[in-house]
């Protein structure tokens, strides 16, 4: 079966690696046998149609905890919060923004992909203490952000800081790099900067003409295929 990447802006093309126990057993433990592939997918564009997202923050259920699978790529991170994501997009909301599970003050990730937040001349990002995933596109901005100038600060982010900052964007494989127009912490609505005038757009476009060769790659990150 041939596998195809898609045109330039209507979507990508996944390369994911996934392990898998397959081993004959029928119980609680470790499996005998595993399954490692790969499996190459295109997919379109992952919130279409939308130019930014409108996050709700969840305070009463938690994402991860502390010596969990947080910071692991595993379907752990994903079945938990179905049904409340799910509750949140038939209010009107994008995706849901969690707090971290031991004081609930400070944010977390969304469902789907990291946060950014910037103020003035500082763009900070909760650090990969073992609850955050540390994505490769997350990594990516961080370098992109310091390079152009910008202060980047890895640190626990309370949740005040987010609702009295300028921009906040989300990152991801899928996310690239997306505006947050509005967050809601229960009964308050703050809107932040989006457009093409903002940070995040220029890291937007910087990352994506990287990815696309419209950039000269100086970083080493990309790899022709013939």
């Amino acid at each position: 079966m041939n596998t195809q990447v898609p045109p330039h802006g209507k979507g990508s093309l996944y390369v994911r690696p996934l392990l898998m126990g397959s081993g004959s057993v029928l119980g609680i433990g470790p499996a005998p046998e595993y399954t490692f592939l790969i499996f190459a997918s295109p997919i379109g564009n992952f919130y279409k149609g939308r130019e930014s997202l409108n996050l709700l923050i969840e305070s009463d259920l938690h994402r991860a905890g502390p010596g969990g699978t947080g910071g692991i790529k595993s379907i752990t991170n994903y079945s938990g919060v179905y049904e409340t994501v799910a509750e949140a997009k038939a209010k009107g909301f994008t995706d849901v923004l969690f707090l971290d599970a031991v004081s609930g003050k400070y944010i977390e990730e969304v469902s789907s992909c990291n946060i950014f937040i910037l103020k003035d001349n500082v763009i900070s990002t909760p650090a990969t203490h073992g609850t955050i995933l540390p994505g490769v596109t997350r990594k990516s901005i961080i370098k992109l952000a310091s390079d152009m100038g910008y202060q980047v600060e890895e640190r626990n982010v309370p949740l005040e800081d987010l609702l009295n900052t300028d921009e906040v964007f989300c990152t991801g494989t899928a996310m690239v790099v997306t505006p947050v127009s509005s967050i809601t912490y229960k009964d308050t609505r703050v809107g932040y900067k989006t457009g093409n005038e903002t940070v995040t757009h220029k890291l937007h476009a910087t990352l994506t003409g990287i990815q696309t060769g419209v950039i000269e790659d100086k970083l080493g990150w990309t790899l022709p295929i013939n």
